[in-house]
This record gives structure tokens, sequence and C-alpha cells, in this order.
């Protein structure tokens, strides 16, 4: 057995590389699609819709009476644990070094499928979303703030989850642009820097103007929308969108979140190796499963600013 394949073997290699990936994952991907651990590659989740809303049930029982019984019927949805897997080759040279090779290797495959992970959930939540709705910038009195409250407003009639969901607002980078800038935001924005009283308000501030204090982040996201072997055409995959939705930082297979990731438990990137076809060398292998559903499209919002 070789020694790369020992180091693989540690639970702190496991750790390192479980850590690594879920640190890359979490800025937009883990915002807008959080994941929930499942014991299985295939199993029921409940999928809401127009037609099949969250409701609340009546939880008292009459004395000898029956309980409300939770449980899946026919018209719940199957999610299905996919195989994802990278190869990250270590070169013969280095294969009897430490451990912080294989560590290099595994951040590297962690940021790489974290990429791939991101550009996924984006695609997946527009996609439910639809196109959305236009709001132009240029329209007499127009209050951002208020719009958003209107939307965040609908968001939480539409959970029926009270206090235990929150919502998500995800800017496009031009859109978080446009949108900071709106002399209908820009004036509540008080925060003073220095003598000059310098005002630079962050994603992380809008909370504070909006309905409920929702959590605010801005997708930096790109990709080249050019075909192979033309110039490259880097665009952000949200430019000038905004998504608000309901999301529980803690969600299950069941609450009425708008997007979720079911991943398997203990399952998030597991290291390995073998050896490369003509015997000369090694490959660190990452594996893991998962599934991304958009569990409740109808506690979404797409605004998209035009000029």
């Amino acid at each position: 057995m070789s020694r790369l394949s020992d180091i693989t073997k540690k639970a702190t290699l496991l750790e390192y590389s479980q850590g690594a990936a879920q640190a890359a994952t979490q800025p937009i991907a883990d915002f807008l699609a959080p994941t929930v651990g499942v014991s299985a590659p295939v199993g029921f989740f409940k999928k809401y819709s127009e037609k099949s809303r969250f409701l609340v049930p009546d939880t008292r029982r009459a004395s000898g009476g029956a309980a409300v019984r939770i449980g899946w019927s026919a018209s719940d949805a199957t999610y299905n644990c996919h195989p994802h897997a990278l190869d990250v080759p270590v070169d013969h040279i280095e294969k009897d070094a430490d451990e912080s090779v294989i560590q290099e290797a595994a951040a590297l495959a962690a940021e790489i499928g974290a990429l791939s992970h991101e550009k996924i959930v984006s695609e997946t939540a527009l996609a439910a979303v639809g196109a959305g709705e236009s709001i132009s910038l240029a329209t007499e009195k127009l209050d951002l703030i208020a719009t958003l409250d209107e939307k965040i407003i609908s968001i939480i009639k539409a959970a029926k989850y009270g206090s235990l969901m929150g919502v998500g607002i995800l800017f496009g980078a031009a859109a978080w642009v446009k949108f900071k800038n709106h002399k209908s935001v820009s004036g509540k924005f008080t925060v003073g820097i220095g003598t000059k009283g310098l005002i630079n308000p962050g994603v992380e501030d809008v909370g504070g103007l909006l309905l409920g204090k929702p959590e605010a982040r801005v997708s930096m996201m790109v990709y080249d929308s050019a075909p192979e072997g033309k110039d490259e055409d880097i665009k952000f995959v949200l430019e000038n969108d905004i998504l608000l939705f309901a999301r529980h930082s803690n969600p299950t297979r069941r609450d009425p979140s708008f997007m979720k990731t079911f991943r398997l438990n203990g399952k998030w990137m597991v290291p390995g190796t073998y050896e490369t076809e003509d015997g000369r060398g090694e490959v660190l292998k990452m594996d893991w499963s998962q599934d991304v559903q958009a569990t409740n499209p109808n506690c979404a919002k797409r605004l998209v600013l035009t000029a």
C-alpha cells in the first residue's frame, strides 16, 4: 500500500477535505440551497406548489382520539443523490511528501467542486423562478425598498412557516450596483466613516432597511458564454437580477424552503486514491453524492432591474 493511500485514510484528512469543501461552498450555493443531510441516496421530500401548499396541521387531540399523523404521500417528490467526482493527479515525485501535498490537492478539488455546485444551484434557481418581473429604474417615484418589502411579505405569506422561516435576498452583481446607488436607497444609509462622512454601504447593511432584516448576499459567479474556439465572453450568472426567497437555516426534507441540496451524511468530499493506468503515478480522488432541488418555487420572487 502506498504512502499516499495511507494518508488519505486518516480521519484528519477527511475532516480537512470536507471542511475545505464546506468553506468553499458556503458563500452563495449554501445560501440559496442549504444542505439537508440524508441517510439514503434516494428518498422522499415535500415539494410545494400552488396546488400543493404547506398547511399547518391542527395538533389538538380529543380524549381517546387519534393524533395527526405526519407521513409521505403519493404526491411527494423523490430526491436522487447523483454521484459527483473529481480527480487530482499527484506527481510521482510528490508521492512520498508529507500530508500537506494531499491537503493542497484536496483544497483544489474543493474549490473546483464548489464552483461547479454554485453554477448548478444558480441555474436551478433561475429555471424555477422563470423570467421574473421587470422593474424599470426610470419609473417616476420608484421606491426599491418598498418594492422589496412587498415581495418579502408575499413570500412570508406563501411559506406559512412563521418566524421559523427566514428570507434571503441574492443580488446579481449589476443589480447590487444599481440598487445601492438608486436615489430611493442611497439616501437611507446614514453610516459615516471618518471626518468626511463617507457613505459606503455594504450588502450586509441592506437587511436593516427591510422587513424582518433578511440576509442579503451578492453573487459574483461568472461563466464564458462563447462557444469553444471563439473569443471569451464572460458574463455573470446573475447580473441584473434580484432573487428573494424563503430559506431555513437548518432545513429538513419537509419545511417549505425555496431550495435545498440533499447530500448523503458524512459523504461530502470523501478522499481516496487509485493508481494510474500505466502504474507510474497515483491520483487523489474526491467523491460525493447530492441532488439540488427547487422544493418550493412558490416562495421565491425574481426581479430584473432595467435602465
